[in-house]
């Protein structure tokens, strides 16, 4: 089984978010590559299987099975550029989440993914004792996201992850967000509850599903520039289509090899 490991979004090495590729000819056991991403150990580990004209793609993380994610399914376009279609402009997934494409755009790759607007919540004194800074706004959708005053808070804040662990609306992730100064708009992602990530995510292009429709309403553009403020960081393009949103980032590769398992 070829095997990669992909830092996503970002053009320089030991930056972005990374992510494990594996190519298959035909779907292994669930069990099977669900022991392969634990291996791995990395956040997610996608695997593709190529068809007549699309592939199939799934995600794992080392404990589950995963419904979207945006650095994976960007890490898996990259591969398959590089090694099995150099020719290919438009790459076509099938997922859980539905039929996503990735378009080839130099050195960007352009993702087209389901958009999930916010719906505004209350904000509460447990959400601010969990980040440790004023929250000006609170909202939810697959995400808990918080709005902050600045760039400069999300970059320096220190949340009490036990403290987000209990937060309504926090089940899977929390976003915490503000308009930028150095691009349109930063953020943060945590994920208190899922035990197999860690507690912050570097780079989520999952996450973007939201901030895009959110932001691009609240600053008046549909075209935007936005960066994940961890220590590895990130950029992500966005483009707010409506119901879809558009999420491009560039790649580097880090490693290509095999797993001996087959």
């Amino acid at each position: 089984m070829k095997y990669y490991i992909v830092d996503a979004f970002t053009d320089e090495l030991f930056k972005g978010n990374q992510a494990g590729v594996c190519l298959l000819n035909e779907w292994s056991d669930d069990k099977l590559m669900q022991s392969i991403a634990a291996e791995n150990n990395l956040a997610e580990t996608a695997f593709v299987v190529k068809r007549d004209n699309h592939y199939d793609l799934r995600w794992f993380t080392p404990e589950m099975e995963f419904d979207l994610c945006g650095h994976a399914t960007l890490a898996s376009a990259f591969i398959v550029s590089n090694f099995i279609d150099k020719k290919a402009e438009i790459i076509t997934f099938e997922t859980k989440s539905g039929i996503l494409t990735v378009a080839k755009k130099g050195k960007l790759y352009e993702m087209d993914f389901p958009s999930r607007s916010p719906d505004p919540i209350a904000v509460t004194l447990e959400m601010e004792k969990a980040v440790g800074v004023p929250v000006l706004e609170a909202f939810q959708s697959r995400d808990l996201m918080l709005l902050v005053e600045n760039e400069e808070v999300v970059r320096n804040l220190t949340p009490n992850i036990e403290l987000l662990k209990y937060i309504p609306g926090a089940s899977v992730g929390v976003i915490i967000t503000a308009k930028g100064e150095s691009c349109d708009f930063v953020s943060r992602y945590f994920a208190p509850n899922v035990d197999s990530m860690s507690p912050e995510d570097p780079v989520t292009g999952s996450a973007h599903c939201t901030l895009i429709p959110f932001w691009s309403e609240r600053i008046g553009k549909e075209k935007m520039i936005a960066k994940q403020l961890s220590k590895r960081g990130g950029t992500i393009y966005c483009e707010d289509n409506g119901d879809r949103v558009k999420i491009s980032g560039n790649a580097v590769l880090y490693l290509q090899g095999s797993i001996s398992v087959e």
